[in-house]
């Protein structure tokens, strides 16, 4: 394990604020690569966020013959935690901060994981410094997605982004939050292009609009569908649709009101 000090491009000083993005400023490989994922021992973290308490094994509601509606279980998040954190974590956390002003709602480690959770407002600036500094360089997104914390009051929809550098061989995870009464987030496609898909799946079964997304439609249901199936509140039977739909082409199509079989369509679907 070594330590990852900030480089130096040839000929020039390069402090801790200032943002570099010429690759060969980037520490090479070599022995920093062997600390992707190491073994940290960290200061011990403030104890976990009590935010609400359920009751029996499925659900609230459900009917009890065996006894488990007495169950009783906290419902605990991570607290957040504060460096030093081990190894390269405090150098990427003192690196974003030094280079975007106020950009984290909290940090949290936990289980050898670290999370930036970011408002939305500066979602585009941290991801897009992630990507572009080259003492971070977390040059790919692996994936985007939804949660639903309906406990969280004003912030009940999460968005996860789940990043890696290949540079430094490093993984991170960013998390940003709105309200369901108002489910935007920018979108990071301009950044990280293989998010697009991702961010259609996720609007798709949660209902949150990427602001800026090129084309975002439904990726898995019909357009004309107007639920999103990952939410908890949706009914576990389902919520059918108006209308009936088929697979016709490879595409999904409204059948028009009383007509007969389309022509060439598959069998139907909800």
């Amino acid at each position: 394990m070594s330590d990852d000090k900030p480089a130096t491009v040839p000929g020039e000083e390069k402090t801790i604020s200032e943002k570099v993005t010429d690759p060969e400023a980037a520490p090479k490989a070599g022995v920093e690569r062997e600390d992707a994922q190491p073994d940290l021992t960290p200061a011990v973290p403030e104890a976990p966020q009590q935010v609400a308490t359920r009751s029996g094994m499925w659900s609230e509601g459900t009917g009890d013959t065996s006894g488990y509606s007495r169950i009783v279980r906290a419902v605990e998040w991570p607290a957040a935690a504060e460096p030093p954190f081990g190894s390269w974590y405090d150098d990427v956390h003192a690196r974003v901060l030094a280079l975007v002003e106020d950009p984290f709602i909290k940090v949290v480690l936990d289980r050898g994981e670290l999370t930036f959770h970011v408002p939305r407002e500066k979602l585009s600036e941290v991801i897009r410094t992630l990507r572009d500094d080259a003492l971070l360089r977390f040059e790919f997104c692996a994936s985007v997605s939804g949660v639903h914390y309906p406990d969280d009051a004003g912030a009940e929809l999460h968005v996860v982004y789940h990043l890696q550098s290949m540079t430094h061989n490093r993984r991170l995870r960013v998390e940003t939050a709105c309200p369901d009464a108002d489910p935007h987030v920018p979108s990071v496609v301009a950044t990280y292009p293989a998010a697009d898909w991702h961010e259609r799946e996720t609007w798709d079964m949660f209902g949150i609009r990427f602001d800026g997304h090129p084309d975002l439609r439904r990726i898995l249901l019909p357009q004309e569908y107007e639920h999103h199936p990952l939410l908890k509140d949706f009914p576990v039977e389902g919520i059918e649709p108006e209308r009936v739909y088929r697979l016709h082409g490879g595409v999904m199509m409204p059948r028009p009101e009383g007509a007969g079989p389309i022509p060439g369509a598959g069998s139907t679907t909800p």
